[in-house]
């Protein structure tokens, strides 16, 4: 395999009321295919992966967990009212399903942030190299965010941003237990060099990890 990796798709970062953050990445293109991954840190600190077979070996070498579970992982998109009732999001709910988790997450709008990386061409904003500018940038306003760090065994990962939406609720259970309400990110996630924002929100992002 090439000893460049790049990934284009979206990141979901929530928190929950529980303590139990989830981190659920949604690759459309990759050196794999499309898939989709999960991340889950409870309020212990247990880090657990929740990955396809055919990925979890490269994820769980490319960032750091106490345990790994190969499972299919299933997410979707559905613009309309959810089906409890509740509220329309502007951006439609995201599902995920992956082993003992189950998510259901509102996305709503666009945010300052979101709208003025969609002023940067993206052919600049997905470049590795522009993390060079972006990295210190996120360090001083995003409390835990990283754009470019180690990937594990001498590699180099940057994040690349185009997007930012709001996540205004979440629905999740763990092995059928409810995690609680939408809460921030915090403390920050400890799978990689970097969190997700504390805030709750959905990235479009181009990840490239470079050996």
């Amino acid at each position: 395999m090439s000893d460049i990796w790049r990934f284009d798709g979206r990141i979901l970062g929530v928190g929950t009321a529980s303590g139990t953050r989830v981190v659920v990445g949604m690759w459309d293109r990759s050196p794999f295919g499309a898939f989709a991954d999960a991340m889950v840190e409870d309020s212990a600190g247990r880090r657990l992966l929740l990955a396809p077979r055919h990925v979890a070996d490269f994820v769980a070498t490319t960032y750091g967990f106490d345990d790994v579970v190969e499972t299919p992982v299933r997410v979707g998109h559905d613009g309309g009212t959810p089906a409890d009732g509740g509220t329309p999001a502007p951006g439609g709910w995201l599902t995920a399903e992956a082993g003992p988790l189950r998510l259901r997450a509102a996305v709503g709008h666009r945010t300052a942030l979101g709208r003025l990386l969609r002023l940067v061409p993206r052919r600049l904003a997905t470049a590795p190299s522009f993390t060079v500018l972006t990295d210190p940038v996120a360090r001083l306003v995003l409390d835990g965010v990283r754009t470019r760090g180690s990937a594990g065994n001498g590699r180099l990962e940057t994040y690349g941003a185009t997007d930012v939406h709001t996540v205004t609720q979440v629905h999740a259970s763990w092995e059928g237990e409810e995690l609680g309400a939408l809460a921030d990110v915090d403390p920050p996630v400890r799978f990689g060099f970097g969190s997700t924002p504390r805030a709750p929100v959905l990235t479009s992002v181009t990840t490239t990890v470079r050996g």
